[in-house]
């Protein structure tokens, strides 16, 4: 029976490894649809990999890091040949993730989110901190190679580190929440209501101003303040995600904004866009969320503090608290009444 038990769970966890493997290689060739050269070096302005890999790590555990290996050397096999220094490359790249989770297990971060000291733990520890080590594995090895010229190593490597925290400021909260979305079968259906409508309304305004020649991407920041107020992260990570695609979409083709600038303007522009966009919706929800544990925590402590009043308070002997505290009414003669005791 304990054999069989971990047969089983080894079973589980290959399962998981696997899935995570396939999570990854998927949402690698998503993010290269999106692609663009940089100083010879080909950059995604977001790459959703490094997302999904921190939120396996941190709702599966260290031990799926050998999904993130392997969906990550088959994206680069769908790329060419696998050479020493992809395989440096990719090292780095399954490095990253690995040391933003260390991290933020080392801040004390929770996945619920609910506190404000876990939105800047996964901004400045897990995005911020935690991509610098894949983006410098990666541009460091573009120089050895000669691939890469040592006046192109900081544009390189400073996209590189942008697109890496983007995918993890942009897919990691929308995967963690998931865990707080309502259940379809245990839900009513109305409290789908708003999320969806918010994201659409994203998908709408932003896809309109990114096809104006006006500059009105602000337009985008009410609705997202909205979602987090209102829905937590079940609304405003869709539509942080929502926003930062159709965005690098029409960055890449030079739309709307984007069509009278250089593509290194493009780029900055782009990056201070998502990243003011993923920071006003993760900050704002960890602090409402926390707000919200504050007052649940108020009201737990004046229950416990009315029950302890009304155990304290003295009754009859039935067990029912009189209704008056303090001592019996003196009787006419100016006496004190006797107790019960006293009387008997």
């Amino acid at each position: 029976m304990v054999r069989f038990e971990g047969l089983r769970r080894r079973a589980g966890t290959v399962a998981t490894i696997l899935a995570v493997a396939l999570a990854y290689a998927v949402t690698g060739r998503l993010g290269l649809l999106a692609q663009v050269v940089v100083e010879g070096a080909r950059i995604t302005p977001l790459w959703p990999p490094t997302g999904v890999a921190l939120a396996c790590l941190l709702l599966a555990g260290v031990r799926v890091w050998p999904g993130i290996a392997v969906g990550l050397l088959l994206v680069m096999a769908s790329l060419g040949t696998l050479t020493p220094a992809a395989l440096v490359v990719a090292a780095g790249a399954t490095a990253g993730p690995l040391c933003s989770w260390l991290l933020l297990r080392r801040l004390g971060f929770r996945n619920e989110l609910d506190r404000l000291r876990d939105g800047l733990a996964l901004v400045f520890g897990g995005a911020f901190a935690g991509m610098l080590v894949s983006s410098g594995v990666g541009s460091v090895t573009l120089l050895v190679t000669g691939r890469l010229s040592g006046g192109d190593f900081w544009s390189v490597w400073s996209a590189w580190w942008t697109g890496d925290a983007m995918g993890v400021l942009v897919v990691t909260p929308l995967l963690l929440g998931l865990r707080a979305a309502p259940s379809l079968r245990r839900s009513d259906l109305r409290e789908w209501i708003e999320p969806s409508v918010l994201v659409a309304a994203t998908a709408a305004i932003t896809a309109a101003v990114t096809r104006s020649p006006l500059h009105m991407l602000f337009l985008l920041f009410p609705l997202l303040v909205w979602a987090a107020l209102r829905t937590r992260l079940v609304g405003a990570a869709p539509c942080v995600l929502v926003l930062s695609v159709l965005t690098v979409v029409a960055a890449t083709h030079r739309q709307g904004p984007f069509a009278d600038r250089s593509l290194v303007e493009n780029m900055v522009v782009l990056q201070a866009l998502n990243g003011a966009a993923a920071l006003t919706a993760l900050l704002m929800v960890a602090v409402v969320s926390e707000r919200e544990n504050t007052y649940r925590k108020i009201e737990e402590v004046c229950a416990v503090l009315t029950e302890v009043v009304a155990g304290l308070a003295p009754s009859d002997g039935s067990g029912r608290t009189r209704d008056r505290i303090g001592p019996p009414p003196d009787r006419a003669d100016g006496r004190a009444a006797p107790d019960a005791e006293e009387a008997g």
